[in-house]
């Protein structure tokens, strides 16, 4: 029987000899290597490996090294899938897209909740048979309704929070509880067309170019570390309409991408910005 695959990640001060300790540490206790990805940022002087290999588990082993060189490091079966919850608002194509790429196995995370401040989307999340949250908010119980879907979360056993077009903003004591564990989705077109109908007002002013980001969550608004994004040319011959189909089909296949890049380990935290070994 073939042995079992793993991904080693890990990020660190650079210095010389940490791939040689890492991979020969690998090699002697019999693993053998399917994939190995690295960068050096010269400018903050960290380094960054993920490494795929079969054979037993490492983790005693790499332990040592970890130590040696101060690695901050994960290990996990190649074939781990995150438990992940998903809040929503109203607007369906990001959670729509997630589920439906998650039901035909490509895109490996566990949904094991949705949640909403509105009831709309429980038929789509139940069709799937993904338990629906209903946590309505407003200004007298945010803090209520958000300790609510904290529970959510961490009853769950949830490892990453997607805010697949989640209409609120979360509170500084939400974001640092699901920190470094919530990505958010979004136009491209900030810091303009702010607010509502931004589509609407980048029309008004002959956009040329409409896009979609995905990020980590801060307390700094929609200026988390950003994890992927992607573009679309438009011209004066679009309407408002299209400029909303545009829009969503975009997002939905830019989240995904951020979510399964996450899901395989590909995403590593590097300060304001992330490393992604694609």
């Amino acid at each position: 029987m073939a042995e079992r695959p793993w991904i080693l990640t890990f990020s660190c001060q650079d210095r010389g000899g940490i791939v040689a300790a890492v991979t020969g540490r690998v090699a002697h206790a019999g693993g053998f290597i399917l994939d190995s990805q690295q960068y050096a940022d010269l400018e903050t002087g960290r380094f960054f490996m993920r490494l795929v290999f079969t054979g037993p588990a490492l983790h005693d082993a790499l332990a040592e090294v970890a130590v040696q060189f101060g690695l901050d490091w994960t290990l996990v079966p190649a074939d781990h899938r995150p438990k992940v919850v998903i809040a929503c608002s109203t607007t369906s194509h990001c959670l729509n897209d997630l589920l439906h790429r998650w039901s035909i196995g490509a895109l490996p995370i566990d949904p094991v909740a949705v949640v909403s401040n509105h009831e709309t989307l429980r038929g789509l999340a139940e069709w799937h048979n993904v338990p629906f949250h209903h946590l309505p908010v407003s200004s007298a119980n945010r803090a209520e309704q958000e300790r609510a879907l904290l529970e959510v979360v961490e009853d769950s056993g949830a490892e990453l929070l997607v805010l697949a077009r989640y209409m609120q903003v979360l509170s500084p004591d939400l974001v640092a509880a699901v920190e470094g564990r919530c990505v958010n989705i979004h136009h491209s077109f900030l810091p303009s067309f702010k607010g509502a109908k931004p589509y609407h007002q980048a029309h008004a002013r002959g956009v040329k170019l409409i896009g979609a980001t995905a990020h980590f969550v801060t307390t700094a608004l929609d200026e988390g570390p950003i994890i992927e994004q992607a573009a679309e040319r438009v011209d004066h011959r679009a309407t408002v309409e299209e400029f909303i189909a545009i829009g969503r089909d975009i997002e939905a296949q830019v989240l995904a991408r951020a979510v399964r890049w996450i899901a395989e380990r590909r995403v590593l935290a590097n300060g304001a910005r992330t490393v992604v070994f694609r």
